[in-house]
C-alpha cells in the first residue's frame, strides 16, 4: 500500500537507536490491532523482523518482562550481536526452543508495553494504536471466545495498571488507526498534541 510505503520509507530514514538497529515500537491495548498493522508495516519494510512480545512475557509476568528482554534481545543488538531468546507456549506454560534475531536495519517490537519507559532510550521510533482501551478489550474477547474470559479478566486489570503507572501514548511520535480500508496516522508534532490520526491513509 503506498501510504505504508511511504511510513516504511520514513522510519528506514531515522538513524538507528539500538546499535545498527532502527527498533520500531507498536504499542496500544489489547485487542486495538498492533500485530496485524505491525506485520503489514514489516511486509512495507521488506520482510523486517517482529518481535512479539508475547513470546517474551508469560502468565505470571503480563508485564514483568523487561529484565528478560533488556539482558536477551536488546543488550546483543546493541552491541551488534544475534539476539537469543526463548519464545512463551502459552498453552503448554513454557518457555520453547529458542529463535535467533540478527541485527536487522529495522526491527519491530510489537505488543502493549512495548514503548514502556525503560525501552523508549532504545526506540527509533514509537507506534500507538489509536483505539479506546474498552473498545479494544471488548474486540479482543470477540476474537478469543469465551473460553478466555476468565483471562481477560485478570488482563484488563493488569493492562490498566501497567499503563497508569508507565503510559506509552504520551511519548509516541505516531498515533495510528485502522479504517474500514487501510489506516490513517498522524506523526510529529501533531501526535505530541495528541490529535486524531488525520494526514495519511494507507
Amino acid at each position: 500500500m503506498a501510504s505504508l510505503d511511504t511510513l516504511a520509507a520514513e522510519l528506514r530514514a531515522l538513524p538507528p537507536s539500538c546499535g545498527p538497529v532502527r527498533l520500531i515500537a507498536v504499542d496500544g491495548h489489547a485487542g486495538s490491532g498492533k500485530t496485524t498493522f505491525a506485520d503489514r508495516l514489516a511486509a512495507a519494510l521488506g520482510g523486517a523482523p517482529v518481535l512479539h512480545l508475547d513470546d517474551v512475557a508469560t502468565h505470571e509476568e503480563l508485564f514483568g518482562w523487561t529484565r528478560r528482554l533488556l539482558e536477551g534481545v536488546i543488550g546483543p543488538l546493541s552491541r551488534g550481536e544475534a539476539a537469543r531468546y526463548a519464545p512463551y507456549d502459552w498453552t503448554l506454560r513454557r518457555f520453547g526452543p529458542e529463535r535467533t534475531l540478527e541485527p536487522a536495519p529495522v526491527i519491530i517490537l510489537d505488543g502493549v508495553g512495548a514503548g514502556r519507559g525503560e525501552l523508549r532510550p532504545f526506540l527509533a521510533s514509537l507506534l500507538w494504536m489509536e483505539l479506546a482501551e474498552n473498545q479494544a478489550w471488548r474486540r479482543g474477547r470477540g476474537r478469543d471466545g469465551g473460553t478466555l474470559a476468565g483471562f481477560w479478566d485478570g488482563w484488563e486489570a493488569a493492562e490498566r495498571r501497567h499503563f497508569h503507572q508507565d503510559p506509552s501514548r504520551p511519548f509516541a511520535d505516531t498515533l495510528v488507526r485502522q479504517c474500514e480500508e487501510g489506516y490513517e496516522w498522524s506523526s510529529g508534532a501533531a501526535a505530541a498534541a495528541g490529535s486524531g490520526p488525520h494526514p495519511h491513509r494507507g
